[in-house]
């Protein structure tokens, strides 16, 4: 996959389809964008779509020193103006749509929509990000996938869908134990509560009605707190985008 240098890093990134505006995906905690693959049929049809690699995931580097959200959304600007994209639609999930808010708030000049899935502007207590990081620093990723893929699937899928869960247990397994703990620490000191009410742009909201990890709640406060949001509701649990293939696509694509 091609690359690109910013930041003092190496990027990696990818893109799916030829015309159309672009729209760029941005992967969650313990993901590559691969976690992406069952949009790409759907959305490279209208769209010229852009995936990336967020810093110390996939083949992306990690610089030594710690980073917020701040970081991300600006990576995301580096990288739209080294491929030179004046403007695009940018799609976050759970991580990703962290990355999104603060985007959204403090570039919207940049994006013409903002969708935010899976996600929430606040996310205590510490301790818990805290454990997560000791473990992936100390232990390994191995022993934390169990433990993230019962969150971020619900039962029944993770029992009639093994072939959909493994690329994800895969890129959990395959994730640097130092990038999964930066981009925890990132998101254990975040808090866009009162960020989201400055973003300008149109916004769809998706949650998972049986997400533990960002509950409902917290999509409804998002889509309560931005103007003019809209709110979809999707059965599922953290990562509805591969639980829920269909609904999610087709309300990307009917917001879009």
């Amino acid at each position: 996959m091609p690359s690109l240098d910013l930041d003092g890093l190496r990027f990696n990134y990818r893109f799916d389809g030829d015309t159309g505006p672009v729209l760029i995906l941005s992967n969650s905690l313990g993901t590559n964008l691969g976690m992406w693959d069952a949009q790409i049929p759907a959305f490279s049809k209208r769209f010229r779509v852009l995936r990336y690699d967020q810093r110390g995931h996939g083949q992306t580097q990690l610089a030594p020193s710690a980073f917020g959200f701040d970081r991300l959304g600006r990576d995301v600007v580096a990288l739209m103006d080294g491929l030179q994209i004046p403007k695009a639609i940018f799609c976050g999930l759970s991580m990703g749509g962290m990355t999104g808010m603060w985007l959204g708030a403090n570039a919207p000049g940049r994006f013409e929509k903002l969708l935010l899935c899976n996600t929430s502007p606040h996310m205590p207590p510490p301790e818990l990000w805290n454990t997560r990081i000791e473990t992936a620093t100390t232990k390994g990723m191995a022993v934390l996938v169990e433990s993230v893929l019962a969150r971020w699937f619900t039962a029944p899928f993770l029992q009639r869908s093994p072939e959909l869960v493994e690329p994800v247990r895969q890129g959990l397994l395959q994730t640097a134990g130092a990038g999964y703990a930066a981009c925890c620490a990132a998101i254990r000191d975040m808090d866009h509560r009162e960020l989201v009410a400055r973003i300008p742009l149109p916004t769809l909201v998706i949650s998972g009605a049986q997400d533990p990890a960002t509950p409902p709640a917290a999509g409804q406060y998002l889509a309560a707190t931005i103007p003019g949001a809209r709110y979809v509701e999707l059965d599922a649990a953290h990562l509805s985008n591969i639980e829920q293939t269909a609904a999610f696509n087709d309300a990307v694509l009917q917001f879009i």
